[in-house]
């Protein structure tokens, strides 16, 4: 439905700022959000996910990798995926650590049922529903990953 005419100027700017500027937000909040949550795997007491993330680790490499060492491979991975956003430097690297790292992000769904959803599939605890919101970030790497070669928002109608 269309804007009644004298609103329809503020609306054209509105949507053209959020056109100029949404993807760079976009991309800087998704860096602080791994940033920060690289940075809390660092201090294993500090990580809420700490235990599942190794555990799911530890599933993975069918016990490869002790847990201490692979918290600080995910913490590295998250804090240089956090920087790459954060600084927009070696985007296109950046981008395929983090769309690498995202389907492991998952798997605790699948190893760890019992953990994630109280009732399955439909309730998910509040670990399965941390797990589950990281479908936004994808999304929103997504949209950040169409502009690396050059590509942006337009708020002009087609």
């Amino acid at each position: 439905m269309p804007l009644p005419a004298p609103l329809d100027p503020v609306d054209v700017r509105i949507t053209s700022w959020m056109a100029r500027h949404g993807i760079a937000f976009t991309r800087i909040a998704l860096g602080i959000v791994f940033l920060w949550f690289g940075a809390l795997k660092f201090v294993p007491a500090w990580s809420p996910a700490a235990d599942l993330a190794t555990r799911t680790i530890s599933q993975l490499t069918g016990g490869m990798l002790e847990p201490a060492l692979s918290l600080k491979l995910l913490a590295v991975w998250e804090t240089l995926i956090g920087l790459g956003l954060l600084t927009g430097v070696f985007l296109r690297a950046t981008l395929l650590l983090l769309f690498l790292q995202m389907p492991g992000t998952m798997l605790p769904l699948f190893f760890f049922p019992r953990e994630t959803f109280a009732i399955l599939p439909f309730a998910p605890t509040l670990e399965g529903q941390y797990i589950i919101k990281n479908l936004v970030l994808v999304c929103a790497a997504i949209v950040v990953g169409a502009t690396v070669r050059g590509g942006r928002l337009s708020a002009k109608p087609r």
